[in-house]
């Protein structure tokens, strides 16, 4: 799709340059979102300020497809959980999108948690989650030999999946139908108007764009882009929190097959133990509130993850984890604050007409990546 931008200086000047939407933000939702607006046919443009996508939240995670374990029945995580598991898995075979359905061990490792543990099942049957399986503690060790635990649920749908890989697909599907995407490319200020809006874009190449949807996909940014909307009420623009999760590399391979979780804890699911798909162990992320992004790894925080790890896998020996990377993830909860959901906020809720803010996508948003672009979509009613 061949765009000529134009290099107007001041929104006063009559707009020549139309597109159907544009996406803020090349991360996975955005593009899964770009996705499924180019497939409908809507001439799209995918605005990202950074130099690659993908570069923030969307490869900086456990690259977990989770099952739709944890979250509260009928809320958005738990139904676009539950159903961007199987969509994910068919979209990464029928697009050679690197992944393997693993299987993951939530364990106990205490006898007064083994009711959490039961709670955690009636919940996942709930959330519509059918294969997951109790397990006494025989049973654990017999899958996984240096597992300490109690008793253990065993999520066969739990997988892990190449995110960069996933994000390559999302966008050359997007572009086949027509999509654009813009590198360093910020979202300056956008004004709505009555059929759409008119936006400023900065960078090395500053554009002007006029389109009839706004999706505003930009994770750690999208408090600031929705402040940038000239026509959004700023009271509907809610608190972000920042909570930086830091992972630790294990020296050597873990003698696992599967991926292990202890029990939720406040603010995240615990430290537990992902693999990549060739075989490396992490543990990680545990939960740091921080005021600004900042992606820097304290080696000393790994004291910590000893006495979590060894909880589940005594063996674990001393010096053996690594610092290797953190995550930022965009909440709408605090600390000390119940978990909130997803919030896909619609003219609905502001009022503005063709504007969609996805707020607080963290967990489960890798998984969820098709289901939310679906559910953006029929926002819009396309």
């Amino acid at each position: 799709m061949p765009l000529r931008f134009s290099q107007k200086e001041s929104f006063d000047i009559p707009m020549t340059d139309k597109v159907g939407a544009v996406v803020v933000g090349a991360g996975v939702v955005g593009l899964a979102c770009a996705r499924a607006l180019a497939r409908r046919g809507v001439e799209t443009v995918i605005l990202e300020a950074n130099a690659a996508i993908g570069m923030e939240t969307s490869s900086r995670n456990s690259e977990v497809i989770h099952a739709g374990l944890y979250y509260p029945a009928g809320s958005l995580k738990a139904k676009l959980c539950v159903g961007g598991n199987r969509l994910l898995y068919e979209f990464c075979n029928t697009h050679a999108v690197a992944h393997r359905r693993c299987g993951k061990l939530i364990v106990a490792t205490a006898p007064e948690q083994e009711a959490q543990l039961a709670a955690l099942k009636s919940q996942s049957l709930e959330n519509g989650v059918e294969d997951l399986q109790p397990l006494a503690a025989a049973q654990a060790r017999a899958l996984e030999p240096q597992l300490a635990a109690t008793a253990a649920l065993l999520s066969p749908s739990t997988g892990i999946v190449d995110s960069h890989g996933l994000m390559l697909a999302l966008l050359g599907e997007a572009e086949a139908h027509g999509a654009a995407l813009a590198l360093k490319s910020p979202l300056l200020r956008a004004e709505a108007r009555d059929r759409g809006f008119l936006l400023e874009v900065g960078g090395d190449e500053p554009m002007r764009l006029e389109a009839e949807i706004l999706v505003n996909s930009a994770g750690l940014h999208a408090t600031r882009v929705a402040a940038a909307v000239a026509g959004l009420d700023a009271h509907q623009i809610p608190t972000q929190h920042l909570a930086r999760g830091n992972y630790y590399a294990l020296a050597g391979r873990a003698p696992f097959s599967r991926l292990i979780y202890p029990l939720p804890e406040p603010g995240g699911l615990g430290v537990h133990l992902t693999l990549d798909l060739g075989g490396q162990a992490r543990f990680g992320p545990d939960v740091e509130w921080v005021d600004a992004i900042d992606y820097t790894v304290d080696p000393r925080r790994a004291d910590a993850f000893y006495a979590e790890v060894r909880k589940y896998w005594p063996r674990l020996a001393d010096g053996a984890l690594q610092p290797a990377y953190s995550g930022i993830r965009p909440k709408l909860s605090g600390p000390n604050e119940t978990a909130a959901d997803f919030l896909v906020q619609t003219q609905a809720a502001h009022g503005v007409a063709g504007l969609v803010n996805l707020f607080g996508i963290e967990s489960p948003g890798l998984t969820s990546c098709l289901t939310l672009a679906e559910h953006v979509c029929e926002s819009l009613e396309m």
